[in-house]
């Protein structure tokens, strides 16, 4: 089955690039904001004459739309700006760039307007999840920080990794199968503080888009979804800053032109600052230490002429935990993408990437005068040609190739202990690389379909003495590898189709398939994502991660001007070669680690309810997820099925938020969750006077429910001033340039003691028992926030 398909996507693959293109014109252009220069991607382009005719812009904003020889009134929209409506007689190639207008103050709350409401009906993309900054910015979350993947883990099929943790899983996928993108440069660890922050400043972004359902093939690399943000490219208007003053954090971020509408850049910083605070204890054991953790996030960009552009942009972050000399433990990202626009034609679009990406960390130890030093990390070298190809009127091509040199270190031990050797695990070496086409056509008035092929490879490389292990963890034997030297190599062909048949204007029905392939593997005994999590590549022993998802949904938009939004998807997923650990596995400088693994399947299945109302005073969101994820291994529970550790059976989040003017809003969050599936001890049992707890199944235990309510009030100042007009007499607001507001929030309302562990001690009445001991983290955590903009 899966053969035929590949070759049905091959023929209409081509069959599209070949298609005659008689007596038909082009209009093309790139959306802007008209306040400050900021591109608008995915910004829909309609034509009121033709009702089934339309186009988004890319992800730069430039879209291209082919149509036959007439006069048109074209429809420019964009979530929160006014519609733009240009007549347009097209007799030749036409170029036509469009700044829209931000939506007047009176309609600041996230709408949705004309075609831009019904765009997730016809869009044949399912499982797709775009959530504005406008949005978060309105949900409470735990020291009142804005965080994108705290608002994620509120929509269904994504789940939180545990309280306060910035991980998170998709549609039964483990942690380390989400592709997190900043700027097309991946993030290995997205979290601060353990997980209680994510490492995306919300004053630096401008889109954020979750894939969970139907992955483009221009994406690969992981198994359950992609995580794509993009950071603000710079005001290039005017000079502006905006910043906020917390309990426990402070930002700042600066916006300017380089050259007034041609080039600007953006300066974004944040920096936790507990630590300050203990420094004025009188206390020598508290004012010694030190905990923070800061972000930097630069941006630039250039518009050579027309058809050329230029973006440069990096992260850098980094958090810091010390104890006196004692102890030390640092780690942090470090990003930086290179890109080059360049526009062939009014049809051909192209983009050209030169990435890197950093993670790593460092552990301390001091014993006095002597210490111990334990490192690791992983880097990549990315290079990326896109193309975007506007074949006509029904076809939109996106085709491209890339390549990334990997290169892991996975550990070393050094130290000044007397007769204490030091020692490093070697370099791993691996070269990834992709090519893809894929194609959005309209089949039919009702009938949208994207789909493509991705294929993959991925070689592991020398130099290094190669390990073979049998199925048992036993060594075989060793070989050496000279460098570049080729120790194994995978491939494979992945497929990838999403068809919507529009019923009637206001719902559709969709489905999908995807294959995937997972060439990276986390290793990590935690709930969430731990900086000490090792990335391993595949290789002789570890075989790549394959999967294949099927999903079914139903959208609907109802009520007056389509206030809110329905969906309803369904989906199956299968897993090959996922990984698990040996009984008692010890990860952390560990030579032999791949000794410790098993390989075996996965499935996940789940049903997932989403209802939004998007217009009117009152907005927000309900989600409910039911879902099953399970894993089978053939030396775990005697190759039974088992509850994987996210595996989950009910997930619900309610978001609502309520303006009672411009000044003032109000916004909660209910989010109730299953228990995570868990190993405890089932008995105990004495060896020469020594108890030891007993296991038996493996994640045959749950955790206790979770639920939590969190509560939100913001106070913006009055940002506007009343003039009168002098010839008229009447009065009208008029934006002034400094705008404030105070946010003052609750997290965990109800002071809920949700469990975050439990450990089991030794009962000391009965040494045959054990007693169970649950640590919870929050109980009712009140912060409050100044936020400012000029």
């Amino acid at each position: 089955m899966i053969k035929q398909l590949k070759l049905v996507l091959i023929l209409l693959l081509f069959s599209t690039m070949t298609m005659a293109q008689q007596n038909t014109y082009s209009i093309s252009g790139t959306l802007t904001d008209a306040s400050n220069g900021e591109s608008l991607t995915e910004a829909s382009i309609s034509i009121k004459e033709l009702p089934t005719k339309g186009t988004s812009s890319n992800f730069y904003g430039f879209y291209s739309i082919s149509l036959p020889k007439g006069t048109y009134t074209v429809i420019y929209s964009y979530m929160g700006f006014d519609d733009t409506e240009v007549s347009i007689t097209l007799n030749k190639e036409t170029k036509k760039d469009i700044a829209l207008k931000p939506a007047a103050a009176e309609l600041e709350a996230v709408v949705l307007q004309g075609y831009t409401a019904r765009k997730h009906i016809k869009s044949p993309l399912m499982g797709v999840t775009k959530i504005s900054i406008k949005e978060i910015e309105s949900v409470p979350v735990l020291f009142g920080e804005k965080d994108i993947i705290k608002t994620l883990q509120l929509m269904p099929g994504v789940k939180s990794a545990g309280e306060g943790s910035s991980g998170f899983y998709v549609r039964g996928g483990s942690a380390d199968q989400n592709l997190i993108l900043l700027d097309e440069a991946p993030v290995y660890n997205a979290s601060h503080l353990m997980g209680f922050f994510s490492v995306f400043n919300s004053d630096a972004l401008k889109n954020v888009k979750l894939y969970k359902g139907y992955i483009p093939p221009k994406f690969g690399g992981r198994l359950a979804s992609v995580l794509e943000v993009q950071m603000k490219d710079g005001n290039n208007k005017e000079l502006s800053a905006s910043g906020g003053i917390g309990l426990i954090s402070s930002k700042l971020t600066i916006e300017s032109p380089i050259v007034k509408d041609k080039g600007s850049f953006i300066v974004s910083g944040r920096r936790t600052y507990a630590d300050l605070f203990l420094k004025l204890s009188s206390k020598e054991e508290l004012n010694k230490n030190t905990l923070y953790f800061y972000d930097l996030n630069l941006k630039g960009n250039y518009k050579i002429d027309a058809k050329n552009k230029i973006f440069v942009s990096g992260y850098f972050g980094r958090d810091v935990l010390r104890f006196d000399d004692a102890f030390g433990f640092d780690w942090g990202n470090l990003t930086g993408t290179i890109r080059y626009n360049h526009l062939f034609s009014n049809k051909l679009f192209s983009n050209t990437s030169f990435i890197y990406s950093d993670f790593d960390y460092k552990i301390d130890i001091g014993f006095g005068e002597q210490d111990i030093v334990i490192a690791a990390a992983i880097q990549d070298f990315n290079f990326k040609q896109d193309f975007n190809y506007y074949a006509n009127e029904k076809n939109k091509l996106e085709f491209g190739a890339n390549i990334i040199k990997h290169v892991f270190k996975p550990g070393s031990f050094e130290n000044t202990i007397e007769g204490l050797n030091n020692s490093q695990l070697e370099d791993k070496h691996a070269v990834e690389s992709a090519a893809y086409i894929s194609n959005t056509q309209k089949i039919t008035p009702n009938i949208t379909a994207s789909y493509g092929l991705r294929y993959s490879n991925f070689t592991q490389l020398g130099p290094g003495n190669i390990s073979f292990y049998n199925t048992e963890g036993e060594l075989e034997h060793k070989e050496y590898y000279d460098t570049n030297e080729v120790v194994v190599s995978y491939n494979g062909l992945a497929p990838r189709v999403s068809l919507a048949f529009v019923l009637n204007e206001n719902s559709s029905i969709k489905t999908s398939y995807n294959k995937t392939y997972q060439y990276l593997h986390l290793m990590s005994n935690s709930n969430g994502d731990s900086p000490t999590d090792i990335w391993l590549p595949s290789s002789n022993n570890v075989k790549p991660q394959i999967g294949h998802q099927v999903a079914l949904g139903y959208f609907r938009n109802f009520g007056k001007e389509d206030a809110y939004q329905f969906s309803a998807e369904t989906y199956y997923k299968k897993m090959k070669n996922a990984v698990d650990y040996r009984t008692g596995a010890e990860i952390t400088l560990n030579p032999t680690v791949e000794s410790e693994l098993l390989f075996g399947k996965g499935r996940a299945y789940g049903l997932e309810l989403f209802v939004k109302k998007q217009k009117g005073k009152f907005t927000g969101w309900v989600s409910y997820t039911l879902a099953k994820t399970e894993r089978q291994f053939e030396d775990i529970n005697d190759n039974q099925w088992f509850a994987a550790k996210q595996d989950r059976t009910h997930d619900v989040s309610i978001v609502g938020s309520y303006r009672f003017n411009r000044r003032a809003t109000l916004s909660a969050n209910w989010v109730y969750y299953t228990g995570n599936a868990v190993t405890f001890p089932t008995g105990r049992y004495e060896i020469d006077g020594i108890w030891y707890n007993y296991y038996t199944d493996r994640n045959a235990g749950r955790m206790p429910d979770y639920h939590r309510l969190d509560l939100g009030f913001t106070w913006k100042n009055k940002n506007y001033k009343t003039i009168t007009d002098a010839l008229t007499g009447t009065e009208k607001n008029e934006k002034k340039k400094f705008e404030s507001s105070w946010n003052l929030s609750v997290y965990n309302a109800y002071a809920r003691e949700n469990a975050y562990s439990i450990s089991f001690e030794e009962s000391e009445s009965d040494p045959t028992k054990n007693v169970a001991i649950q640590t919870s983290l929050f109980k009712l955590v009140p912060s409050i926030t100044y936020n400012f903009k000029f």
